[in-house]
């Protein structure tokens, strides 16, 4: 722990733990949108349940650092094209991501009795939820953990960032899933927000780098065009409702 004594330590500390809370903030978002599903009783032990398989998923792939570097190295190739175990990973949690953001679009346009006539069986279950949440975590906790070890060499530095990181995004969670469930067009703009990141996920898988700061940029300027629309709408009446998929 000797960067404790280092103000260089110290900033990058702080510089660690504002990127966790930064890429965290797609996850808030999947979690959030997926908790939403369940019963109202069953929504914060969800949302905890979740960020507790995040925080868990983020320090076992920091304590496997080998593991996790060894990813980088091509398993095959395709037409001259190297996959590694990090770039399947990232595909196919990138095709995950694509699908349940528009399957989860769909539901909220199409409602229980459209898919009820189809014959499908529309329902939630806690453990359900929870799969899905600990598969996208893995995803999202592989691009966390690579980019902590590409910025600081103290594994100690990591888990406290990763740590502090964590338990913001579980203050924050609760009043974002509620913020989204008030606000319909918000949930569809953060549903886009995760195809937008899916496709982020899956072109990196093909080893086509799209910078991260166009994507966030794009991001906060769509959040700041719909906070002017809620706005403006709130003087002229209440918002349309989305369907909602209860058990």
């Amino acid at each position: 722990m000797e960067w404790m004594s280092n103000p260089a330590g110290w900033v990058a500390l702080a510089t660690l733990i504002a990127l966790e809370i930064v890429l965290g903030i797609d996850n808030i978002i999947f979690i959030s949108i997926l908790v939403g599903r369940l019963p109202a009783e069953k929504r914060d032990l969800a949302r905890r349940l979740g960020l507790g398989l995040a925080l868990g998923a983020r320090l076992g792939l920091l304590f496997s650092l080998a593991w996790v570097m060894g990813l980088k190295d091509p398993f095959f190739h395709v037409f001259g094209q190297g996959f590694s175990g990090r770039d399947l990973i990232l595909i196919f949690g990138g095709l995950f991501l694509i699908w349940k953001s528009v399957h989860e679009i769909h539901n909220s346009l199409e409602g229980e009795d459209h898919q009820a006539n189809a014959g499908v069986v529309v329902g939630a279950t806690f453990g359900g939820i929870l799969i899905q949440i600990a598969l996208i975590d893995i995803v999202f906790s592989l691009d966390s953990v690579i980019t902590a070890v590409g910025l600081v060499d103290e594994v100690s530095i990591m888990v406290i960032a990763i740590i502090a990181s964590v338990i913001v995004m579980l203050f924050a969670a609760k009043p974002i899933g509620e913020f989204v469930d008030r606000h319909p067009t918000i949930k569809m703009l953060a549903l886009a927000f995760l195809v937008m990141i899916g496709t982020v996920l899956l072109a990196e898988g093909f080893e086509v780098k799209i910078p991260k700061g166009a994507v966030y940029f794009a991001m906060a300027f769509s959040l700041g065009v719909e906070a002017l629309n809620i706005r403006m709408r709130g003087k002229r009446g209440a918002p349309v409702k989305l369907h909602r998929n209860e058990p």
